[in-house]
């Protein structure tokens, strides 16, 4: 078993997503996970990064994007920290997924789908940095 807890310290740099996400199949498999719940955590998590590095950042300097993933009481807990520019997903504009795809906007669909698969996500800004916690029920997995 992995342990209850993993904490990674990522670069901003989308050559980490394999770390990220080698890191989340291994935490989940060690719980026994099915490869549905695993799927919807790890897309929700290549989203979430993604966009951290995307958009986070006024410059090209490293910066460090800490993961913290642990398990309690039948949730899976995935913290993302970050000192990029303030973001709150919560309030992201949610697509319009009835409009015909040539007319949709670009935008916001890995923000919406997060929502979907996550059962919790709380946003807050502490000093210069954002956090986004997101918790997904594994209960009969």
């Amino acid at each position: 078993m992995i342990g209850d807890r993993v904490s990674l310290e990522l670069k901003n740099s989308l050559s980490e997503l394999s770390t990220l996400r080698k890191s989340l199949e291994q935490f989940g498999e060690a719980l026994g996970l099915s490869s549905k719940i695993l799927f919807e955590i790890s897309l929700s998590m290549e989203e979430l990064f993604s966009n951290i590095i995307s958009y986070g950042y006024a410059d090209d300097a490293v910066h460090w994007i800490k993961v913290a993933i642990s398990h309690e009481d039948e949730m899976l807990i995935i913290r993302l920290e970050d000192d990029g520019i303030p973001f709150d997903p919560l309030k992201a504009e949610e697509p319009d997924c009835e409009c015909p795809i040539e007319q949709r906007k670009i935008g916001n669909l890995g923000i919406h789908l997060t929502k979907k698969f996550m059962d919790d996500m709380v946003y807050e800004r502490q000093g210069n940095r954002n956090i986004l916690t997101v918790k997904k029920k594994i209960t009969g997995t």
